[in-house]
């Protein structure tokens, strides 16, 4: 039985709903663990990640969902765990169009038979939150037409404030449930539902990344027909292709797996750490070979973003790991878990370990992360939500690649793309409109470097007169010494481009 909480009449049935459900997959002893339940009763069987997958799937999207960001935390979850939440699909049956008809008017303004040449009342496919019918327009051409299901937002509303209040009780009463952070994932899980309820921002997300990739020929993003799209319809080119599943079936079509792996390794590399925006879930669904060896991104509703920060450090990362560097995996760890006070000898450990294992021969991300994860678990550490869903984008790509090329070798298109990443840091740095801040900086530095200097030879004169116990003081102004003396070598090589440059 559920513990109580205070909940709007209007939630009332859905809460009952859950409880029943919960009870009838066998889910009570571990919401109990979670503060959420009252009873500790042990069901049988030792198949609860099965059971939990199930008890989702049948509560519908918005718990389907929370799954899916489970499913990606390997940082704080087991294998079995996030094995059996990635079979969750936001799948649902069909409906009959005259179910979708008034949405469908209210959003066009009139019947789809007025506005395009043809529509096809038969369901092309279907998902929890929209089903898809296929239509042409009036000048030929062929479209997809997203038609958002009847009253999804109200129901998806209410459950969003179940499990706020659900989320708050596993952070009071359960201090494993305080490891898993449950009010960042409610709030995650918020903007993801948020996002893809409204399919303007879908649209936005597919105008913006066919922007980004404006010059390469290769990849095709559908252009949205804006005339007929609103929140809740979406009309965008159909495209045919083959889904890169199996490398026999891509051959019958005329389409080479092995430029398609190649294609697909550039890709993800040009969106992640070149454009800063890319494709959050690049499964075989969501991607399409076309003839010419090219690609087709599709149902951009999951699109994530990083800055040049960010950028800089996950290719640190990965350079560092490809390069035998453990020292510079571990800054990286170090940076990105700051709050889980981890010492730098453990950290340097499981570099080292990590290192070892993936340092050289083929980069396969799968195999990488499968050490990854547990040695973050081990030790304690966590990862920022905007980096797990690059890990994910990244893995699901690698995944679908090997599957069709399986010599397929993503450290072969990081070595070759390496120039161009590091062109790309470096213009960034002294693009238009910051030559001049950096020469101003460039130039205080330099006022200051004398004072800095002597400052510095005082200390060393003095440091063998200080006494046993202000070792660590040493240890702390030398590691600023070594960081002042980088960034002044960086400051002057980075002068030294921009004025070669000009």
């Amino acid at each position: 039985m559920l513990k109580s909480i205070i909940v709007a009449a209007r939630d009332r049935e859905r809460l009952g709903e859950i409880a029943l459900i919960a009870t009838r997959f066998g889910l009570t002893s571990l919401l109990a663990r979670f503060g959420i339940a009252d009873s500790e009763a042990e069901e049988p069987g030792n198949d609860m990640p099965r059971r939990v997958r199930q008890a989702l799937e049948e509560l519908g999207p918005t718990f389907v969902k929370l799954g899916q960001i489970l499913a990606t935390r390997r940082d704080l979850l087991g294998e079995e765990w996030t094995a059996e939440l990635e079979k969750l699909q936001s799948s649902a049956p069909m409906l009959p169009f005259a179910d979708l008809r008034g949405q469908v008017e209210e959003a066009l303004g009139d019947a789809p038979e007025n506005i395009f040449a043809h529509f096809d009342e038969a369901p092309l496919a279907a998902a929890s939150i929209a089903q898809v019918h296929r239509g042409t327009l009036e000048d030929g051409t062929e479209v997809a037409i997203k038609i958002r299901r009847p009253g999804i937002r109200r129901r998806m509303e209410s459950d969003l404030r179940l499990i706020r209040q659900f989320a708050a009780l596993a952070e009071k009463s359960s201090a494993e449930a305080r490891r898993i952070r449950p009010h960042k994932l409610v709030t995650q899980l918020a903007e993801d539902i948020l996002e893809e309820l409204d399919f303007t921002r879908e649209g936005r997300n597919a105008d913006a990344l066919r922007s980004d990739l404006a010059d390469e020929q290769r990849v095709v993003v559908p252009a949205i027909h804006w005339d007929y799209s609103s929140a809740k319809l979406l009309v965008m080119d159909f495209i045919e292709g083959v889904p890169p599943r199996e490398p026999a079936e891509l051959r019958s079509a005329g389409i080479d797996p092995s430029r398609i792996a190649d294609l697909g390794a550039e890709l993800v590399l040009e969106m992640v750490l070149v454009n800063g925006r890319f494709h959050g879930d690049p499964h075989p669904g969501n991607l399409l070979c076309l003839p010419g060896d090219r690609l087709a991104l599709l149902d951009l509703g999951s699109m994530g973003q990083l800055g040049p920060r960010r950028q800089h450090e996950f290719l640190t990362f990965l350079l560092s790991l490809r390069n035998s560097n453990p020292q510079g995996v571990a800054d990286m760890l170090g940076l990105w878990s700051e709050d889980s006070q981890v010492s730098r000898a453990v950290l340097l450990k499981a570099s080292e370990k990590l290192v070892a294992r993936h340092g050289s021969g083929a980069l396969v991300l799968s195999a990488m992360m499968e050490d990854f994860f547990p040695l973050l678990r081990k030790e304690g550490l966590t990862l920022p939500p905007d980096l797990l869903l690059i890990f994910k984008a990244m893995v699901t790509m690698d995944g679908v690649l090997s599957r069709i090329e399986p010599d397929f070798d993503l450290s072969a298109a990081l070595q070759g793309m390496k120039g161009r990443l590091l062109a790309n840091r470096l213009e960034r740095l002294t693009g238009a409109g910051r030559q001049e801040a950096l020469l101003l900086e460039l130039s205080r530095i330099a006022e200051e470097l004398p004072h800095t200097l002597r400052m510095v030879s005082h200390w060393l004169e003095r440091q063998n007169e200080a006494p046993p116990q202000t070792s660590v003081l040493h240890s702390q102004m030398a590691a600023s010494i070594r960081q002042a003396g980088a960034m002044i070598a960086i400051s002057v090589l980075i002068l030294s481009v921009v004025l070669a440059v000009n």
